[in-house]
C-alpha cells in the first residue's frame, strides 16, 4: 500500500493526498475524478488492444520501467513531464497494470480512485488470466455466458491456485498421483493411473475426480466426478500448507444397480484391463481383491498432500523425472527418479501392502558401476551374482580402488562425476570377464545386454542394449511393510528414457519407462525444498 502511494505521488495521509490535489489544481487538473468521469476512462481503455511482450514483476522499479516504455511507444495525452503515474493515460495505466501479478492488483486498487476504476478494464484480467493460467479462446466463452475475465481470477483462478500441481493421495500403501490443472473452463484434479500390467510402455491413464467451475452461474460450483452417475456435489476445504481435501456429498452415486459385485467387476476391468477369470495366480487374486476393499471404502473423500518433482542438475546422469516400473504381482507402479550427489534414487509414488507408497524402492550408489560380462556370461546368473555381490563386500572408500577391481568387473569411482569418468575408462580399457574380453564400449556408447537365465520378468520384450549398470540396492518386505530389508541388486541404464533392475535375491526383473506427460506447476523451487518434501513422505507411510 505504502509503495504503491509514493508511485503515485499522492502520500500515505489525507493530508499528503490533499496537498497532492492543491498542486494538481494549480496545474488545472485534478487527480480525483468522478463517477462519470471514471466510466469515459474506462470506456477508452476497453478501446486498446494489445499490451508489451515481456510482462514485469511487481514492484516500484518495475512499475516505472513499463511506464516509461508504454510513454515511449504512444502518443501521451497527458502532461509532457509526467511526475507520477497519476500524471499517465488511462491507457498507459492499462498497459502497466496488466503486467503486474494479479495478486498485487487488489493492493493497487485501494490506492486512490482512478487506479481502482481503471482495474475495472476487462484488458487486464483477461492477460492475467491468460499469462498466469494459460487461458485464452475459454475466456471469449465465459465472457458470452456472462462472466467476466475479472470475475473468473477473482472468483475462481485466485482462490483455488493453492490446489494446483502434483499430489498424492492419503490412501494407505497405495498412494498415487494427482495433477490438478486449469483446463478449458474447469479446474480439474486428474488421478494418473499407470498402464495396465505389463505394458510399460503404454500412456498413462487419467481419471478425473473432482472439477471446479463458474460455467452455470456468478458463484463457483465444486463437482465429485468419481463413479459412473455423471459429476455430483461434491466440497473441497484447504487448511494447512500443501495440503487439501475432498469430500463428496452425494455418495449415493458411487454405487451401481449390481451391488459391490458389479462394482468390483467394473473397477477390475478400469484398474487392470482385465476379468478375474483371467487372472489364474491366486495370490494375484488375493492382492487385487484387497486393494479394492481399501480402496473404495474412501469414496472420493480423501485428504491430498504436496509433491514436487525433482529439478534437474548439470551433474545428473539422466533427467530426473516420473517411472512407470513392473513390481511382480502387485502391477505397474509409479516412481520418482532424483539425484543426490553420487546416488540415484527412486521413490514409491504409488505402492502396495508390501512396500508402500513413500518409500525409498531403489537406492543407486554411482561410485560403483559394475562392467558387463559378453553375452554368453551374462546369462549366468552365478556370473552376475559374482560381479554385484563383489561390489557389495567392497569397502564403502571411493578414493581407493581395490586391487583386482578392473579384473572382476568392478570400478571404484570418487564422487559425482568423478566416479562417472573412472566409469567411462574401465568401459573402454579394462578387460572384460569372458572370452570376448577385446570387446569394451565407452557408457554413451550401447553395449549388448541380456537377462540372466532363471530371472522373472513381466516383460519378454525388454532392451537389448544398455549404456552403464551400477551397484545398487533395493526395498523388500513382508506384508504389512513388515521386516524391511535392502537387498543388492544391478541398475541398468538403458537410455534417458529406460532403466532396469536386477532383484538378486528375488531373482527378478523391473522395467522402467518414463511418463511423458507434460505437467504444470510441478517443479520444486530448489533441491532443498525437494529433499525435506521426500522425509515427509517417507514419514507419512513408516
Amino acid at each position: 500500500m505504502a509503495v504503491c502511494a509514493r508511485l503515485c505521488g499522492v502520500g500515505q495521509s489525507r493530508r499528503c493526498r490533499r496537498r497532492q490535489r492543491h498542486n494538481q489544481q494549480d496545474q488545472g487538473s485534478d487527480s480525483d475524478m468522478d463517477e462519470e468521469e471514471g466510466e469515459r476512462i474506462v470506456g477508452e481503455t476497453q478501446s486498446v488492444t494489445g499490451g508489451p511482450e515481456n510482462s514485469a514483476a511487481a514492484g516500484p522499479s518495475v512499475a516505472h520501467e513499463a511506464a516509461a516504455e508504454a510513454t515511449a511507444d504512444s502518443v501521451s495525452t497527458g502532461p509532457p513531464n509526467p511526475q507520477s503515474l497519476l500524471d499517465l493515460p488511462p491507457e498507459l495505466l492499462v498497459e502497466v497494470f496488466s503486467s503486474l501479478p494479479g495478486t498485487e492488483l487488489p493492493n493497487l486498487a485501494l490506492v486512490c480512485k482512478k487506479f481502482r476504476q481503471i482495474l475495472n478494464t476487462e484488458t487486464i484480467w483477461r492477460r492475467r488470466c491468460t499469462e498466469e493460467f494459460g487461458m485464452r479462446d475459454d475466456l471469449h466463452k465465459m465472457e458470452v455466458v456472462g462472466v467476466s475475465s475479472r470475475e473468473l481470477y477473482a472468483k475462481l483462478l485466485h482462490p483455488y491456485r493453492h490446489i494446483l500441481g502434483l499430489w498424492q493421495p492419503d490412501i494407505g500403501p497405495y498412494g498415487g498421483l494427482l495433477n490438478v490443472v486449469v483446463d478449458g473452463l474447469f479446474i480439474i484434479g486428474w488421478m494418473y493411473l499407470p498402464p495396465h500390467d505389463p505394458r510399460v510402455e503404454d500412456p498413462m491413464r487419467r481419471r478425473p475426480l473432482f472439477r471446479i467451475h463458474m460455467w452455470e452461474s456468478n458463484k463457483v460450483a465444486v463437482e465429485c466426478m468419481y463413479g459412473h452417475k455423471g459429476p455430483h456435489k461434491g466440497d473441497i476445504q484447504t487448511g494447512k500448507k500443501d495440503e487439501f481435501s475432498t469430500k463428496c456429498n452425494q455418495t449415493d452415486h458411487h454405487r451401481m444397480p449390481g451391488g459391490r459385485q458389479e462394482e468390483f467387476r467394473t473397477w477390475l476391468e478400469e484398474e487392470w484391463g482385465r476379468t478375474l477369470e483371467d487372472i489364474f495366480h491366486e495370490h494375484m487374486q488375493e492382492l487385487i481383491l484387497m486393494k479394492f476393499i481399501y480402496t473404495s471404502q474412501y469414496d472420493n473423500c480423501l485428504t491430498y498432500r504436496r509433491i514436487y518433482l525433482p529439478p534437474r542438475m548439470s551433474s545428473d546422469l539422466l533427467q530426473p523425472g516420473l517411472f512407470k516400473g513392473t513390481y511382480g504381482s502387485h502391477g505397474l507402479e509409479i516412481v520418482m527418479l532424483s539425484f543426490h550427489g553420487p546416488c540415484a534414487r527412486a521413490t514409491k509414488l504409488t505402492g502396495d501392502p508390501n512396500v508402500p507408497a513413500g518409500q525409498l524402492t531403489l537406492d543407486v550408489d554411482l561410485n560403483r558401476p559394475v562392467c558387463l560380462p559378453d553375452l554368453e556370461h551374462q546369462r549366468s546368473m552365478e556370473e552376475l551374482s559374482r560381479l554385484v555381490l563383489g561390489v557389495h563386500e567392497e569397502a564403502p572408500n571411493p578414493d581407493v580402488a581395490p586391487q583386482g577391481a578392473a579384473s572382476e568387473g568392478v570400478v571404484a569411482g570418487g564422487a559425482g562425476a568423478a566416479g562417472l569418468e573412472l566409469a567411462m575408462e574401465a568401459q573402454s580399457e579394462s578387460p572384460q570377464p569372458g572370452p570376448s574380453s577385446s570387446s569394451s564400449s565407452a557408457p554413451s556408447e550401447a553395449q549388448p545386454f541380456v537377462l540372466p537365465l532363471g530371472v522373472m520378468t513381466r516383460n519378454e520384450v525388454y532392451p537389448r542394449t544398455c549404456k552403464m549398470c551400477f551397484y545398487g540396492t533395493g526395498l523388500i518386505a513382508g506384508h504389512g511393510f513388515t521386516s524391511p530389508e535392502r537387498t543388492p541388486g544391478l541398475f541398468v541404464l538403458f537410455d534417458e528414457d529406460h532403466f532396469g533392475f536386477i532383484w538378486l535375491e528375488l531373482k527378478s526383473f523391473s522395467l522402467y519407462s518414463r511418463l511423458t506427460d507434460r505437467l504444470a506447476h510441478a517443479y520444486a523451487p530448489d533441491m532443498e525444498h525437494f529433499e525435506a518434501m521426500l522425509r515427509n513422505m517417507q514419514s507419512w507411510t513408516s
